[in-house]
């Protein structure tokens, strides 16, 4: 079993219902779980937000956001994970941004990827979140980067959900 039926898979046995915010990956890291036959109850909805008006008007990421961090940040994948969460009746919100190839304008070096993991902890019934954030640099060109990229968010999330319940207590 690949990192996108694992994560299908533990989605669905723990009542995960995901929604996405993705620029680079473009809708690469929902469409992974949907490439998973039985998972559509474990996929809300996909935003890709390439462009920064988008991730302002629909997500609500704020321009000063964007420009004291820039758009590869954790702190822009994290603004896009609680817009895309605001959006939906998810429980699960992941986000990503990147360079696949090429510089940024801010000399971010290709194949860095922003992430973001948030979990809103519906136990209590008060709808808090635990929110996680982790950056990487893969390697490849520019379909191999989000092709991992996509990968990468998947895999993590059993780890990410370990923590936000060791939180939650």
């Amino acid at each position: 079993m690949n990192a996108h039926e694992e994560a299908a898979r533990f989605l669905l046995r723990h009542g995960l219902r995901l929604a996405t915010a993705e620029s680079c990956t473009a809708g690469l890291i929902a469409a992974r779980i949907a490439d998973v036959p039985g998972c559509g109850d474990a996929l809300r909805c996909a935003v890709v937000a390439y462009a920064p008006a988008i991730k302002h008007r629909v997500l609500g990421v704020s321009p000063e956001t964007i420009r004291r961090h820039g758009l590869t940040s954790e702190e822009v994948s994290l603004a896009m994970a609680r817009g895309v969460l605001a959006l939906t009746d998810a429980n699960l919100a992941i986000a990503n941004t990147g360079i696949a190839d090429g510089k940024g304008d801010d000399g971010t070096p290709p194949g860095t990827q922003c992430f973001a993991w948030i979990f809103r902890q519906t136990g209590r019934g008060d709808g808090r979140t635990v929110e996680f954030s982790e950056t990487v640099r893969l390697r490849g060109g520019r379909n191999e980067v989000r092709e991992a990229a996509a990968e990468f968010a998947l895999a993590q999330i059993a780890r990410y959900y370990a923590l936000a319940q060791q939180r939650e207590r």
